[in-house]
């Protein structure tokens, strides 16, 4: 009798280890994928709820509200190589995009030949294609150039993502918008890194669309530039969303004015005293 109850014990102990080791590796297998390589992670949407960014605290955006058509529209701040977007998928576009652009971004052997623009499969359909472009009078307009994403293969192919593009007129995606973005590029080699924001302006009323998903068109756009070396300056520009062959300086604009047209806060980080200085001034000649 004592050997058979020692029997059944061996057996009950047989199957409790059995158990245990079963359920340690099930956690293991669970802890592994979680947080053990990361893995689990790869295949996520690089996407987050959030009204402000920070690839570097230089480049945080803030909505703070003004006269525009936004409203209190949700935003998907999404993550690239090259640029972080503040995309909303209720107009089908970015409202901002942020990225720094150094003398080094400027050059590089990842140019935009043989990549197509893409549909955005981070963000909830419905959600921009290149059919909503075909036929409708608008380029396909980057807001982070693809020009300043050679540096990186992976940085170049995401610029391409329609979360980084707008309905933008042709006269002026291939005009005086161009010319500005070869500017930044210029700076970026004189001054070293730029901290950059542009992005579309809503008016209040109604606006239009294109395609089957009703891609909102901008009535205009905005940039921002930030330099720290060799002494702080800002600077801000407005161009109508038409074409145009105009000199550079009808474009320009204190970043508070275009703080206030866009409801938008940027460079938030700097000290009180230097952001005050160089967001209420915009000189050309000073760059």
């Amino acid at each position: 009798m004592k050997r058979r109850r020692n029997q059944i014990g061996n057996r009950k102990y047989h199957v409790f280890t059995v158990m245990a080791v079963a359920v340690i590796t099930l956690f293991s297998v669970v802890l592994d994928k979680v947080v053990g390589d990361g893995s689990a992670d790869r295949h996520q949407p690089l996407v987050s709820k959030s009204s402000h960014v920070r690839t570097d605290s230089l480049l945080m955006v803030n909505e703070v509200g003004g006269q525009t058509s936004w409203g209190s529209e949700p935003c998907l701040v999404l993550h690239r190589v090259g640029y972080e977007a503040g995309y909303s998928s209720v107009r089908r576009i970015p409202r901002w995009v942020a990225w720094s652009l150094t003398a080094s971004h400027t050059r590089g052997a990842f140019s935009r030949k043989g990549i197509d623009f893409q549909e955005d499969v981070d963000v909830p359909e419905p959600r921009a294609t290149d059919r909503d472009y075909y036929r409708s009078g608008y380029d396909r307009g980057h807001m982070c150039p693809s020009a300043d994403n050679r540096w990186s293969e992976e940085a170049q192919r995401q610029s391409f993502l329609f979360t980084n593009i707008c309905p933008q007129a042709q006269g002026l995606n291939a005009g005086d918008w161009n010319e500005m973005e070869q500017q930044c590029r210029i700076w970026a080699r004189q001054y070293g890194t730029l901290y950059i924001v542009c992005g579309p302006i809503l008016y209040k009323g109604r606006h239009k669309t294109i395609g089957k998903n009703r891609v909102t068109v901008p009535e205009a756009f905005y940039k921002v530039i930030l330099r720290i070396t060799p002494n702080p300056h800002a600077i801000g520009f407005v161009c109508k969303n038409k074409g145009g062959n105009h000199p550079k300086g009808d474009y320009v604009s204190t970043v508070d004015e275009v703080e206030r047209i866009t409801g938008l806060d940027f460079f938030a980080a700097l000290p009180d005293d230097i952001e005050q200085r160089v967001e209420t001034s915009a000189d050309l000649c000073a760059w």
